[in-house]
């Protein structure tokens, strides 16, 4: 590893614009592909932007998980799991009410592209989130005894 030029405070601000940077890319890019789905652009053209979101947040994970680090405020548990699956399940459901809300003229129809996608979702979410949250208990045990 070469020798860094920055001081201590350089470093820690190199941390935090890097930090900042990274959130930037993440958020603006999932608002960027939600505002063109609700314009009406072609999902087929949003593919590149989609996988550069994909690679951060497997990136992401990946990352934390490998260095048994779960978040600075929450803990893995079933509470977590279970607010931070019903948020991006209510998400979908309104985004999926309002880039298909020109298109069905019945209320159940309506209704049901709202809540199928979000109890789908909050269902991957939960999953996906118990599984990270075994593997991160199972990391940090491994971690704690070296």
């Amino acid at each position: 590893m070469k020798k860094s030029n920055l001081d201590e405070m350089q470093e820690q601000a190199l941390l935090k614009i890097e930090h900042y940077g990274f959130w930037l890319a993440f958020w603006g890019l999932l608002a960027s592909m939600a505002i063109q789905a609700l314009l009406g652009v072609a999902l087929s053209s949003l593919f590149g932007e989609w996988v550069v979101f994909m690679v951060l947040c497997v990136y992401a994970i990946v990352s934390c998980l490998r260095h048994g680090i779960w978040g600075r405020n929450l803990k893995p548990n079933l509470k977590t799991n279970l607010l931070f699956s019903i948020l991006p399940g209510l998400a979908v459901g309104v985004f999926d009410m309002l880039l298909f809300r020109e298109n069905e003229t019945e209320l159940l129809d309506y209704l049901l592209i709202g809540t199928i996608p979000a109890i789908i979702t909050f269902v991957l979410c939960f999953v996906s989130l118990t599984v990270c949250a075994s593997l991160y208990k199972n990391r940090r045990e491994k971690l704690d005894q070296e």
